[in-house]
């Protein structure tokens, strides 16, 4: 069952050409439009304004069971349930990993930073990290339980991006390979 939405405040502006904006003050909700648009326009804007803050927000509640319960999902869609982790959390410690996997007690760790990224590159981190359960270094055998996950070069190709952005040395095993961008 999904929370009640908050109250909203619409505030227009006359200085407000284009954007609109919204953000959480209090207890309500407030919308930033034009003073231009439309009251058709406005409810549209508000309704989409609330739904992006909504989401955000949803992201931000991820728990250990949720990314438990992702994992197995992915690990019986992409690995053919072969993986099976004893637990799946996030952690706060890792600054320069995505995640991390002990084969021998079975745990992945995933970092935090994750939570606020695409859906796409949180699965390939978790199945990246499931593979270690079947294929503990990086080889052939291992990159081949990978590529099971349809998007695995573009969440790589993202998470190098971010890297670079950030100036934080990729993990190892991230390296596009000559041929990958093809």
């Amino acid at each position: 069952m999904s929370e009640p939405t908050p109250p909203v405040e619409v505030r227009r502006s006359g200085r407000r050409r284009r954007t609109v904006s919204a953000y959480v003050e209090d207890d309500h909700i407030v919308v930033l439009v034009p003073d231009n648009l439309s009251r058709a326009e406005e409810r549209d804007w508000v309704r989409t304004m609330v739904q992006r803050l909504q989401r955000r927000e949803q992201r931000g509640r991820r728990t250990d069971e949720a990314l438990l319960r992702r994992a197995l999902e992915l690990n019986d869609r992409y690995l053919g349930g072969l993986a099976e982790p004893t637990s799946v959390r996030w952690v706060t410690n890792q600054r320069t990993r995505w995640g991390s996997c002990t084969p021998g007690d079975r745990t992945v760790r995933v970092s935090e930073r994750l939570q606020q990224m695409p859906d796409w590159v949180l699965d390939y981190v978790i199945v990246h990290e499931l593979a270690h359960l079947l294929e503990p270094g990086h080889g052939e055998a291992f990159w081949g339980w990978v590529r099971h996950y349809p998007h695995t070069d573009k969440a790589k190709g993202y998470l190098l991006g971010w890297s670079e952005a950030a100036r934080v040395e990729p993990p190892p095993g991230t390296e596009l390979a000559a041929g990958d961008a093809d």
